[in-house]
């Protein structure tokens, strides 16, 4: 693949991470008020990951090995269950621009769990991550997370669980292409569903035509598209280019959770998310060095 081609489909896929998934937080807010929230993350990525799988499959792609199976497993139970599933448990009582505001620590964890592997941070890098930290603290002291301390602990494992598996899933036997993504979800969906049923959670008597197309936004942008993108993004880009989603999803959250769903913001927040966004500007704009 030429340079060109390469620059504009990482172009496609950030926007894709940005944009889409900024509007998954809503859509999930929407979804839980028919489903409970670890079955409609079961859902979403069973869906989502079945059709995929068939779609490859059919394509030609081979069945993964058993140890692909298992790199996948593993990603999929940090990606989608553990990192998707504590998001939409925590919307339960968060709105979903504070949900998308506080996964903005994902990359911090990136940069601590890429340094394990050998990943040189710079100095521009360990200012962005300082500066996009400076504004979760803001807004853990003076936003709608004040006072909420289980709510942002959640959050933060959600965040730190993604960031983990995104690394190690450089370093994982892994299906070629969007076969990995398939398997991801798949069994990200499966572990969702299993915790589900732990948790008792049925399948609701009644689902407003909202929350089905939230559910249905959640399956083809979210997961089908943007998942999708993400994961070209790990193996393409470095973990924090590729995290950088979690500094912009906030502005995608706020706008969309204020024009449909009348959320509201305090000045705290909008403070909080001036000061991350100086912080994505640093870490997208830094050199790169390799040890």
């Amino acid at each position: 693949m030429s340079n060109k081609n390469q620059a504009l489909l990482v172009a496609l896929a950030l926007f894709c991470t940005y944009f889409i998934w900024g509007s998954t937080y809503l859509a999930i807010k929407f979804g839980i008020e028919s489903f409970p929230p670890f079955l409609m993350g079961a859902t979403r990525f069973i869906v989502a990951g079945v059709i995929l799988y068939s779609v490859m499959r059919l394509l030609g792609s081979p069945n993964p090995s058993c140890q692909q199976w298992l790199g996948a497993g593993i990603v999929g139970i940090l990606l989608p269950a553990v990192g998707n599933g504590t998001v939409c448990y925590v919307q339960q009582t968060v709105s979903s621009s504070v949900a998308a505001l506080s996964i903005a620590t994902a990359p911090i964890w990136m940069a601590i769990f890429s340094s394990i592997w050998g990943h040189k941070i710079t100095r521009q890098e360990w200012l962005g991550i300082t500066v996009g930290f400076v504004g979760i603290l803001l807004l853990n002291i003076g936003g709608s997370l004040r006072g909420d301390l289980a709510s942002a602990l959640l959050l933060v494992l959600a965040a730190a669980s993604w960031s983990f598996g995104s690394v190690w899933s450089r370093h994982l036997a892994m299906p070629q292409g969007l076969m990995g993504a398939a398997c991801q979800m798949l069994i990200g969906g499966l572990a969702l569903l299993a915790f589900s049923q732990f948790q008792h959670e049925g399948w609701p008597s009644q689902i407003s035509q909202k929350s089905w197309g939230a559910m249905l936004f959640l399956i083809i942008f979210g997961s089908l598209v943007a998942y999708s993108a993400y994961q070209y993004l790990l193996k393409t880009v470095r973990p924090l280019v590729a995290s950088s989603n979690t500094f912009v999803n906030p502005i995608v959250a706020f706008v969309v959770g204020v024009w449909l769903a009348a959320e509201t913001i305090e000045s705290a927040e909008y403070v909080a998310l001036a000061v991350i966004l100086l912080g994505v500007l640093l870490v997208l704009t830094s050199e790169t060095e390799t040890t």
